[in-house]
């Protein structure tokens, strides 16, 4: 198709538009168009986003089968799609296979980058444990052609922490914090995320003001960050007067940050300040996202506000067109058990049937909806037939309902 063009595609171009195949149309759509390249170069250059797509699909015969081909084919000399492979890896726990490709890296003199090396360290650190870890690290110090960074640090921090190292793991901390830049604040939050799962809320603290001296204005994703850390630390105190900080600051209303505090809220019970910051928030033009109504719904099932919640669900099911939201089954059921202990067939109805449509009905589910049918003698004919198409398991007091409705 390309050689039908007035212009030649470069290489960086084919990967492009191998990335927006998969964006727009599919990924089996790309696949077919890595098939047709017309050389290796663009073979090359399209690869990293094909794999990139394999990772995030977790698609690990796939990907293997790629980088096969590749090296058939002498391409892979980056360590790019390398680490992608070794990303794949850790994210399906198959640890042991890291190693492998560090040594297909060594073999074929591909040099490791940062990114190479911790994952290398947090591979062997669920292999083979803490020693074998430091002798990664070892051997990073002293390659010249990487610098260690606070990622590296911040990664050892976390193999102490998870072997309960802890005095390691905060002397690992302090090192990363040496290497933080003064023109970027990733690492200063992913510093403060580490130090609040050690509970270590001065250095919370500390390191968030010391963000604040960094260029640049501080995001809504920065806010949230630390949010989440007070209130993993218990101070909902603190988290309240940064909230209230960023309210301040705000351009635009990001009610995600909100979200963080009323989750915090429900969590611990207090429904009354949940409600008066979700008015408060609808008074600031924020707009609830799924997120909220289902923190809503927690909440108001909790506190036994069933009307107030399967209000709430409604909401978050007329959001479905926009994301992949699916409500937590323990809430899903509660509104189901509400509504037949008050005889609202009709609502349990087209309450189960949306249920049903979401792909996450169950077998007490349905056992409710049967009763409600056999209590006001309605036929059970779709009931069995969405059952079916859910491959529902029944048992045997689902079987007697099922008798007893004469289907």
């Amino acid at each position: 198709m390309e050689a039908q063009n007035r212009f030649q595609m470069s290489a960086a171009d084919h990967a492009l538009r191998l990335e927006l195949i998969i964006k727009i149309q599919s990924l089996a759509e790309a696949e077919e168009y890595f098939e047709h390249l017309p050389n290796s170069s663009a073979q090359k250059a399209a690869c990293l986003p094909l794999l990139h797509a394999y990772v995030k699909e977790r698609a690990v015969e796939k990907a293997e089968a790629l980088m096969q081909k590749l090296n058939d084919q002498g391409l892979t000399v980056s360590p790019h799609p390398l680490n992608e492979m070794m990303k794949l890896y850790m994210g399906m726990s198959q640890f042991e296979k890291v190693p492998s490709v560090i040594l297909q890296m060594k073999r074929n003199k591909i040099p490791l980058s940062v990114l190479s090396y911790n994952l290398w360290m947090s591979a062997c650190s669920e292999v083979s444990g803490i020693a074998s870890a430091e002798m990664v690290y070892k051997e990073m110090v002293n390659d010249k052609n990487v610098e260690v960074g606070w990622s590296s640090l911040s990664t050892l921090a976390n193999i102490y922490q998870k072997s309960g190292l802890i005095k390691k793991a905060n002397l690992a901390l302090k090192s990363a914090e040496k290497k933080l830049s003064g023109h970027n604040r990733l690492g200063y939050f992913f510093l403060i995320t580490m130090h609040a799962s050690l509970n270590n809320k001065e250095e919370v603290l500390r390191l968030w003001e010391a963000s604040k001296r960094v260029t640049g204005r501080i995001t809504s994703t920065n806010y949230m960050c630390i949010l989440l850390c007070l209130v993993k630390l218990g101070d909902i105190a603190e988290a309240e007067r940064i909230f209230r900080e960023w309210e301040s600051k705000c351009i635009k209303y990001d009610i995600r940050v909100s979200n963080v505090l009323l989750g915090a809220y429900v969590r611990t019970g207090s429904m009354e300040k949940a409600e008066s910051l979700h008015l408060h928030t609808l008074e600031r033009c924020g707009r609830p996202n799924y997120k909220t109504w289902e923190i809503l719904m927690e909440g108001w099932v909790k506190s036994q506000k069933m009307d107030k919640a399967i209000n709430a669900m409604k909401k978050g099911f007329s959001m479905l067109k926009h994301c992949d939201w699916r409500p937590n089954p323990g809430i899903v059921m509660a509104i189901a058990e509400y509504l037949e202990k008050h005889g609202n067939v009709n609502d349990l109805n087209r309450y189960v049937k949306v249920i049903h449509q979401l792909g996450i009905a169950n077998l007490p589910l349905y056992k409710s909806l049967l009763r409600m049918h056999l209590l006001f003698q309605r036929p059970g004919f779709d009931i069995l037939k969405m059952m079916e198409k859910d491959e529902i398991e029944i048992d045997d007091e689902t079987t007697a309902l099922v008798q007893a409705l004469k289907v």
